[in-house]
């Protein structure tokens, strides 16, 4: 086993170029499925905060006391898909109106009496948000619903395109992918071809000739996983500091990558090891047959 494993580390820098060839192109597959994954996964999150912030107002009957109102908060949550429903009283909501108006002094003094008590509603799944709505205004004590289903809609929309855009598109980069890694370490077999034959004439197993080329599938893996790991960091650092400091691009928050790094290490250092040892091991079975 010694002898095997000394044989695969000493294959790699026997054919070094071939070696840093495979390793060049794995890097540069996994950096780009990497990227692509990490762009996929903040729109994902941007449109499922957009969701988020689509709420309900749900105003309570003017007649009812503060009391009252905030007793009808209780059925509103025992709706199904409500997530959370959030009392505003008429006098919040005078001071927030008057805020929305840049603190016009034509506004001050205003009669908190003007505006309703009412909940600002979160749902768990703005797909079912006529559902939802229906539901809501069979409650006592509800006057009347302001919703925007139309938003609601498009962003699910945007969702469901988003989900099967990026599903699509990562399939065939990793198909494109593995066929230029398993091309990239034929070529590196056939340069070897004779040296394996001779050693198959001599009496050697399939075994023996394929674990040294599982031991260096294996290195280059994770040669290949390291290296796309860190240059994947330090590409997606350098992006998420130039976007922050855009001005124009406030509004969408990247994900610092400490909050991926567990997961993208898992993922670059399987995909380093499958496409090396995979790679090496299947590419070699038809040089066995001789």
């Amino acid at each position: 086993m010694g002898y095997l494993f000394k044989e695969g580390i000493r294959n790699m820098f026997t054919h070094g170029f071939m070696s840093f060839a495979a390793v060049c192109v794995t890097v540069a597959c996994l950096v780009i499925i990497g990227g692509f994954s990490l762009i996929i996964y903040n729109l994902s999150l941007f449109v499922s905060d957009m969701e988020q912030q689509n709420r309900i107002l749900v105003y309570v009957e003017e007649t009812y006391d503060t009391g009252e109102a905030k007793s009808v908060g209780s059925r509103i949550n025992m709706v199904e898909n409500v997530r959370e429903a959030v009392f505003m009283s008429r006098e919040e909501a005078g001071k927030r109106f008057i805020e929305q108006q840049g603190g016009d002094d034509a506004y001050d003094g205003i009669d908190s009496s003007t505006f309703r008590d009412r909940f600002i509603v979160t749902l768990e799944d703005n797909s079912k948000m006529q559902e939802t709505v229906e539901q809501l205004r069979k409650i006592e004590g509800v006057a009347m619903i302001s919703d925007r289903p139309e938003l609601a809609e498009g962003i699910t929309t945007i969702q469901r395109i988003l989900n099967i855009a990026s599903v699509a598109i990562i399939l065939v980069l990793l198909v494109v992918s593995l066929f230029m890694i398993s091309n990239t370490i034929k070529l590196a077999m056939y340069d070897r071809r004779d040296e394996i034959a001779i050693m198959k004439m001599i009496g050697a197993t399939n075994r023996f000739i394929r674990f040294p080329y599982f031991v260096e599938g294996f290195l280059i893996g994770v040669i290949s996983g390291a290296a796309a790991f860190f240059i994947e960091w330090g590409l997606y650092d350098l992006l998420a500091t130039r976007i922050t400091q855009m001005q124009s691009m406030q509004l969408f928050n990247i994900v610092p990558f400490q909050e991926v790094f567990l997961p993208m290490v898992l993922t670059f250092g399987a995909a380093g090891l499958f496409v090396g040892m995979f790679g090496s091991v299947m590419s070699i079975r038809k040089f066995l047959d001789v």
